[in-house]
């Protein structure tokens, strides 16, 4: 079983430039983290997009959801912002409902050292392989159906909607 991983950016590959202090992308840091993370699933990394989700486009999301169509794989984890990850999650959720895909994403950058990116990627790559077909939201150890979460944006995590 291969697990393909589509690259889109958000805080999980943000890097930040020190002389303007600013974010930036530079290239995706998910081999590093695997290789960190001393992973021994077999994997495969595609990026997309390296682009912040507020930044997201109609058209960004229907790459994304073409490429979840055209994989053999039926397991795919999504890197993915925060922001707009519940929107992209039911886009897939309307189209395609033979595979287990889940959006994942962080609140602080890897490059930072302190980020829970690496915590929400071992969690997510756990979920993909033993939920059943469907979309769900991955973040803080925890998983969601795309339909039942929101990011509570006062408290900064991802909580079932009521």
């Amino acid at each position: 079983m291969t697990i393909k991983i589509f690259v889109t950016g958000g805080t999980f590959d943000k890097e930040y430039n020190e002389l303007e202090g600013k974010l930036f992308f530079k290239y995706t840091h998910l081999p590093e983290m695997l290789k960190l993370a001393r992973c021994k699933l077999k994997i495969d990394i595609r990026t997309l997009i390296m682009i912040d989700s507020l930044d997201m486009t109609d058209a960004d999301r229907k790459i994304i959801l073409e490429n979840c169509k055209k994989t053999k794989e039926d397991k795919i984890l999504i890197t993915h912002g925060t922001d707009t990850m519940v929107k992209t999650a039911k886009v897939l959720a309307n189209s395609i409902k033979d595979k287990t895909i889940i959006l994942t994403g962080a609140m602080v950058p890897y490059k930072f050292g302190s980020s829970d990116g690496l915590f929400n990627l071992g969690s997510s790559l756990a979920f993909v392989q033993t939920l059943p077909h469907g979309v769900y939201i991955s973040m803080n150890g925890k998983y969601f159906r795309w339909d039942n979460v929101r990011k509570n944006k006062e408290t900064g995590v991802f909580e079932e909607i009521k």
